[in-house]
């Protein structure tokens, strides 16, 4: 059983290996990781917010290895399109007094939050070597959103990217950023874009805010993106782009030159990458959302970043449902315990070796 386990998880990712010579590439098929253990197991009642969640889409470790801080979306208990939105109503965020940035001690106790009134749409959230919080602000209303904001560990406002209230797709604007990462120099990714009519880019800045370069177009070959949805890097310094509506991980350098693509994690929403590059990734859409990916288990994958191998499935324990399931954002920390932030289901799940 244990050999058939190890072929089968190698084969899959012999098949989804892309060849790089030169400027040729040569995709191939992949097939489903889905018989793959599971040696986690769920921490019930963890954390303790004290309200009734809303949608968490983002989670990240502070730099104390075993602190939480998540996105989550001002207690918005239902989904209203924007378009759909009318004035006076709440939408997520947006006209809400609730903090979205949440910070949880290792015993799950709330020690810390902030940014009420700032944002429209939470959702994605990165803490940098010097525990100051990111988070990107996916939307637009009343003169906010559409930015990346840069917070202090204790909640004060330091940066913003982009202009606030403004869709656009030039050097200081965004349209849907999606997720935040920093590198261990300072450079800024950004992945900017969350389908339809927004963009479909990684934009890197400097430290102190200055466009550097953009790369990146709708589409579904080697560079393109459709949905970056999530945003990751590895002890290498390559940059994991969570390129969600085309079910893979693109991997680049940070000058946006391409790597590689890796299907073998499934659609991914979520991609964290530990200091012993250890790769986990969340997939909350595959046979859900727009009858994507079809065959593919929807649940956390857990890996390694350096050679490709999946080791590891936390299933959906939901078997079929039609919108988001299962973790959307994920993190693990220094201790291997896992935490997957779910938008549908709205809370945070904490899972660790059985």
């Amino acid at each position: 059983m244990l050999h058939r386990a190890r072929a089968g998880r190698a084969l899959a990712f012999a098949l989804t290996t892309i060849a790089v010579a030169g400027t040729e590439t040569f995709a191939q098929s992949v097939t489903p990781t889905n018989s793959l253990p599971n040696p986690y197991r769920s921490v019930e009642s963890w954390p303790h917010l004290g309200r009734a969640w809303g949608s968490t889409s983002a989670v990240d470790i502070d730099p104390d290895g075993t602190s939480v801080w998540v996105g989550e979306r001002c207690g918005a208990q239902g989904f209203i399109p924007l378009a759909k939105w009318k004035e006076g109503q709440p939408f997520n965020c947006f006209g809400s007094t609730l903090d979205p940035i949440l910070k949880f001690d290792a015993s799950g106790q709330l020690v810390k939050s902030f940014g009420a009134g700032l944002t429209v749409f939470p959702h994605g959230l990165h803490v940098d070597r010097q525990g100051n919080v990111w988070l990107t602000d996916n939307a637009n209303l009343g003169g906010k959103g559409q930015q990346v904001l840069k917070f202090s560990p204790d909640g004060k406002l330091l940066l913003t990217l982009g202009k606030a209230g403004v869709a656009g797709a030039g050097p200081d604007e965004f349209n849907a950023p999606s997720s935040v990462f920093v590198a261990t120099n300072g450079d800024v990714f950004v992945a900017d874009g969350h389908g339809g009519n927004t963009n479909a880019r990684i934009v890197k800045f400097s430290k102190d805010g200055k466009f550097i370069k953009t790369w990146g177009k709708k589409g579904s070959g080697p560079g393109e993106l459709d949905i970056p949805h999530a945003l990751a890097m590895d002890s290498q310094g390559r940059l994991f782009v969570g390129d969600r509506n085309n079910n893979r991980i693109q991997i680049f350098d940070q000058e946006g030159n391409f790597i590689a693509e890796w299907k073998q994690f499934s659609r991914p929403s979520g991609i964290f990458i530990d200091r012993n590059d250890t790769i986990y990734v969340a997939d909350s859409e595959s046979e859900a959302v727009r009858n994507s990916n079809p065959g593919w288990k929807r649940g956390i994958r857990v890996g390694s970043a350096r050679t490709g191998e999946v080791t590891a499935l936390i299933p959906d324990p939901v078997e079929k449902i039609t919108g988001t399931s299962a973790a959307e954002g994920v993190a693990a920390d220094r201790n291997g315990n896992i935490f997957g932030a779910e938008v549908g289901p709205k809370r945070l799940m904490k899972y660790v070796k059985q």
